[in-house]
């Protein structure tokens, strides 16, 4: 059921393999990913909820446009398995250069447009870009929401799963049918100022666990127009994990300059 050697992730693979091990190791944290994210972007805004916008316009969504690039790895704990992921993504291009280790703890790096993942390596096409499209949900979830047009509940307050303390409950579930994970659901716990305080993930597809992540939102940091919580606690089906977002900066369009996250 769960992962626990990093020498799992076997860049040299094929096809099959590949697939196998990704089931074992990433689909460990892979939430909720879509087709959609083949070709992401503002232009599906229309079609997402008022509370959708609202969440996400808190987390920089207005300003997305300005963002020439992107840079955060991510990093996994969950008992003896440790992961770390380090992107750097052009959303305008959808290029995304990736840096980490194969099971033998060499050095593994790729750069690829997504328009073109079918002309990519078996490595890149079944464990990198399935990593960083989960990678990235934890990064900037609230736009997801936006983009891939859930439907949304608001469900009043709720007392949170992590704590006494109570926020907004609003229920994102997604189609029981099309997409990568058809029926999955997140409960969010929002504050007053719109920000995720915790979410509570419940994966709706019969295949491979996680069935239920349960994750606080915290450490938020700012990166330019980017608001991004960076440290989450929780638990993966009842097991204890932590994923933390490091080295976060973006790059504006028309400047040369990282702006790092405080």
């Amino acid at each position: 059921m769960f992962a626990t050697k990093a020498k799992e992730l076997d860049m040299s693979s094929t096809p099959t393999r590949a697939r196998s091990e990704m089931n074992g190791l990433y689909l460990t944290f892979v939430f909720a990913f879509s087709m959609l994210l083949i070709s992401p972007g503002p232009s599906r805004a229309q079609e997402s909820t008022p509370i959708a916008q609202q969440i996400a316009k808190a987390y920089g969504l207005d300003s997305f446009g300005q963002i020439e690039a992107i840079r955060y790895t991510w990093n996994a704990e969950l008992g003896d398995l440790k992961l770390s992921h380090k992107w750097e993504w052009s959303p305008k291009t959808d290029t995304v250069s990736y840096e980490g280790k194969d099971k033998e703890g060499k050095e593994v790096k790729a750069t690829y447009q997504r328009s073109q993942l079918g002309s990519q390596s078996d490595a890149v096409k079944n464990v990198i870009d399935p990593a960083f499209a989960n990678d990235q949900y934890w990064f900037i979830l609230p736009f997801h929401f936006v983009w891939d047009g859930p439907t949304a509940t608001d469900e009043g307050m709720q007392k949170l799963p992590t704590g006494d303390a109570s926020a907004q409950r609003v229920v994102m579930k997604y189609p029981s049918e099309g997409g990568y994970q058809p029926g999955d659901t997140w409960d969010l716990y929002v504050g007053a100022d719109k920000r995720i305080e915790a979410i509570v993930y419940h994966r709706g597809a019969p295949n491979p666990p996680p069935k239920l992540v349960i994750a606080t939102y915290t450490d938020y940091k700012k990166a330019g127009p980017l608001l991004v919580s960076t440290d989450h606690h929780g638990t993966l089906d009842g097991k204890p994990m932590r994923l933390t977002i490091t080295d976060v900066s973006v790059k504006l369009t028309g400047s040369d300059n990282w702006i790092n996250a405080q």
